[in-house]
């Protein structure tokens, strides 16, 4: 059987016999590629470059600069990711620095305003004709009605039960119970806690009793008396706790009863927010004092 000239082409020894049949001629094909590079190396052009350079750099031009453009592009996103970095990590050092700012700012704003509470307290009292003791409020019984509230005064301030409890606003409530270092005070929004009052302009008394929600009411005020929203209501000394004409707070409304007006006061006193207050010493104990330094 006769081979095709595809067989022929898979046999592999056709290509031996092609070189050695034209041999001549691929000699010849290397000689003039030698001639060709030896005169591109003695061959120059403008400014004494020579052609072998010159086919160098047009072939392998494009490599070089690729290979060039993705190192630069390397070392600038390199470059973009540390700064990248080093602005985070700045970031959140500046973070950092505004949180400790603000924290200061807000610790030196509450001292402003604790010394400026103190300020005013110190002033009343200076003002006041009664002997006090300042206190701050250390702890408040849980609800929004508060009940009674800890001070950080006790029998070692010479503090004693019964003992009114102010503060430059208005009446807070009385010592209702003393301990060594500290006493606890019964606000006048307790119901247990009752004040002996009396409306300013009217002079029409009363007895002023927690009434909840941080509200009072002022009981045994006739239907016949005239009560306004707005009018002060002050102690009038007829309870023998609180002296005569300290401010206790304002009617919020009155309203008609059976035989007594339901009349509802607001305390002056910023009672969910104390933090300072004065307890007074009695009439009593200020007598005592001025006649033990006259014995003197």
């Amino acid at each position: 059987m006769k081979r095709t000239a595809f067989t022929k082409f898979e046999d592999n020894s056709w290509l031996p016999r092609i070189v050695a049949r034209h041999t001549p001629f691929f000699v010849l094909l290397a000689v003039l590629f030698g001639q060709l590079l030896l005169l591109s190396v003695q061959v120059t052009r403008n400014q004494n470059v020579r052609l072998i350079n010159v086919w160098a750099a047009e072939v392998f031009g494009p490599f070089e600069r690729g290979f060039h453009d993705v190192i630069n592009g390397t070392q600038q996103t390199w470059s973009s990711l540390r700064n990248l970095w080093t602005y985070r990590q700045a970031n959140i050092q500046l973070e950092a620095e505004l949180v400790a700012a603000r924290a200061r700012i807000q610790e030196l704003s509450e001292k402003a305003a604790e010394a400026d509470r103190l300020e005013a307290l110190l002033q009343f009292k200076s003002r006041s004709p009664y002997k006090s003791v300042a206190a701050r409020v250390i702890a408040a019984s849980p609800g929004d009605g508060l009940g009674t509230v800890v001070i950080d005064r006790g029998q070692d301030a010479g503090i004693a039960v019964d003992m009114p409890v102010i503060t430059p606003e208005g009446v807070v409530g009385k010592v209702a119970a003393v301990y060594a270092h500290t006493a606890q005070v019964l606000l006048i929004t307790d119901p247990t806690c009752g004040v002996g009052c009396l409306l300013e302009e009217s002079r029409i008394q009363g007895i002023l009793k927690g009434g909840g929600q941080g509200l009072c009411d002022l009981h045994y005020v006739m239907d016949d008396q005239k009560v306004a929203a707005g009018d002060a209501v002050i102690t009038s000394g007829l309870d023998q706790i609180y002296p005569k004409g300290l401010l206790v707070g304002h009617v919020v409304r009155s309203e008609p009863g059976n035989i007594y007006l339901h009349i509802t006061v607001k305390p002056a006193a910023y009672l969910n927010q104390l933090e300072t207050v004065l307890v007074l010493f009695s009439a009593t104990s200020n007598q005592e004092e001025v006649s033990k330094s006259g014995q003197r």
